[in-house]
């Protein structure tokens, strides 16, 4: 996405390093699709998808990171 508003391996490129051709693509395609509706990743977000896709947090602590993340969006939008 060289040169779009989104860029989102320009803005963090240390966190896509160690991702094959696949998983990049799987990433920033899952990011994409979730920027086109408005929603507009952290750091933070970045590197838990990329933690995840590398394999360095498994299923069920990606959960409870995601979770932990949508709570405190809900509380600082309250």
């Amino acid at each position: 996405m060289t040169g779009s508003a989104f860029a989102i391996e320009e803005r963090w490129p240390e966190l896509f390093t160690d991702l094959d051709t696949t998983q990049r693509w799987a990433v920033v395609q899952s990011l994409a699709a979730a920027w086109h509706e408005g929603w507009v990743p952290s750091r933070a977000d970045v590197a838990l998808l990329t933690d995840h896709t590398r394999g360095v947090i498994d299923d069920a602590e990606y959960h409870r990171r995601v979770a932990e993340a949508a709570e405190r969006q809900r509380q600082e939008h309250r």
